[in-house]
């Protein structure tokens, strides 16, 4: 006689056999996402992937040498081998029949067969905005880049990126200084850094409750077709996709393509027409993306459901004021008292666009404030965040 506790074995069995099935087809060579879900689909179960003969695999779609490979066990030793080793290295996987799969993923054309995670699947389902650009930034386009991801993060919205140089740095750095979520889609496994300098940045979004996600194997290093692959992946999990800085040829333009083609919303940061990185951005405001320059741009545009629940959310917090039948929200930061007089005179000669030499803002400043002034100001205006030190004691004005 089966008892209850029997039952609930074996279901905790299939289930577990069944995500084997899409990791080890997900390993096996030759074998792409569209793939993987049609023979899925003739299959009729994962599971079925490791009781089929050599015949029915070949019928759902296997190529020879896959079939081959699925059919004489080496691909449930790899998924076997595979779903360990993620174990040990403190992450785990999710399969497209997976509860906790983005559900906005599963949208697009090619959804991954299977996601390498690190940190909280959970936060893979909340709204969110993904922020790309260029690896070689102006100060304008990381300062624009970090403080519109900083206050959207604020609003409760996830900020994702794929934490390459320039942009996406700024815009992962921007999340996490607001107490905000933020996720990481790589073109590595989860347990390869790229680029290295960001060891610590991945640490802590993993730390404070973010999340990295790969569609690649453990140990795949950082191959120059990954990046594109997983650019569709950045635009799928997303509402809309946020362009602060790229060339005419950089990669960002892929990311902003796939957002289109998957019907996502497209905003882009304009810029200064004599920089080579404003094309990007520019081109896309002409092609009918929509110009942002606060987020408010892109808050105006959310879904009416989905601005209410983050509200919600900032209320009980305590970020926003109860509304008392209002339509529209009090956000206490737009309550700021005015500044001190030296840290508005020191806050006035800085701007966006470019960084100011500390040399120059205090012969510009001569007769006005002393230096110690303006050390002090220049100090108090970095840590209230609307000033960003950049190299070489040059200082750029956040907002």
């Amino acid at each position: 006689m089966t008892t209850a506790s029997d039952a609930e074995q074996y279901a905790l069995k299939s289930s577990e056999t069944a995500r084997l099935g899409w990791m080890a087809l997900a390993l096996t060579p030759e074998m792409g996402p569209t793939r993987i879900a049609k023979a899925m689909a003739r299959l009729g179960a994962a599971e079925r992937v490791f009781e089929a003969s050599l015949t029915e695999l070949e019928g759902a779609g296997l190529p020879a040498r896959a079939a081959q490979f699925v059919f004489e066990g080496r691909a449930f030793e790899a998924a076997e081998d595979e779903a360990k080793r993620v174990a040990d290295a403190g992450g785990f996987f999710l399969t497209r029949e997976d509860e906790a799969y983005p559900e906005r993923l599963l949208e697009i054309y090619d959804p991954p067969a299977v996601l390498w995670i690190r940190g909280d699947a959970a936060v893979l389902g909340r709204p969110g905005i993904a922020v790309v650009g260029t690896r070689q930034p102006t100060p304008y386009g990381s300062g624009m880049a970090e403080m519109l991801s900083r206050d959207l993060a604020n609003r409760r919205l996830v900020i994702l990126s794929g934490m390459a140089r320039g942009v996406d740095t700024a815009a992962h750095k921007g999340a996490l200084d607001a107490g905000g979520k933020t996720v990481a889609v790589w073109g590595t496994g989860i347990d390869v850094v790229y680029p290295k300098e960001n060891k610590k940045l991945a640490e802590r979004i993993v730390e404070l409750g973010g999340t990295i996600v790969s569609e690649f194997r453990l140990g795949t290093f950082p191959a120059p077709q990954n990046f594109p692959l997983r650019n569709r992946i950045l635009s799928g999990m997303s509402i809309g996709v946020l362009v602060v800085e790229a060339g005419e040829y950089s990669g960002t333009r892929i990311t902003a393509r796939c957002a289109m083609e998957q019907n996502r919303d497209v905003y882009a940061v304009p810029g200064n027409v004599t920089n080579k990185n404003a094309w990007g951005p520019n081109t896309l405001i002409k092609q009918g993306a929509k110009l942002t320059a606060t987020w408010e741009d892109v808050w105006e545009d959310l879904p009416s459901k989905m601005k209410r629940g983050l509200e919600g959310e900032m209320e009980a917090a305590g970020q926003i004021e109860s509304k008392t039948g209002g339509s529209a929200s009090l956000f206490n930061d737009a309550d700021e008292k005015p500044l001190p007089e030296h840290e508005r005179l020191v806050l006035d000669r800085l701007r966006r666009d470019e960084s100011t030499q500390l040399d120059e803002l205090i012969e510009g400043l001569e007769g006005q404030l002393g230096s110690a002034e303006i050390f002090t100001a220049l100090f108090e205006l970095e840590l209230s965040g609307r000033v960003k030190q950049m190299p070489g004691k040059n200082y750029v004005r956040c907002f």
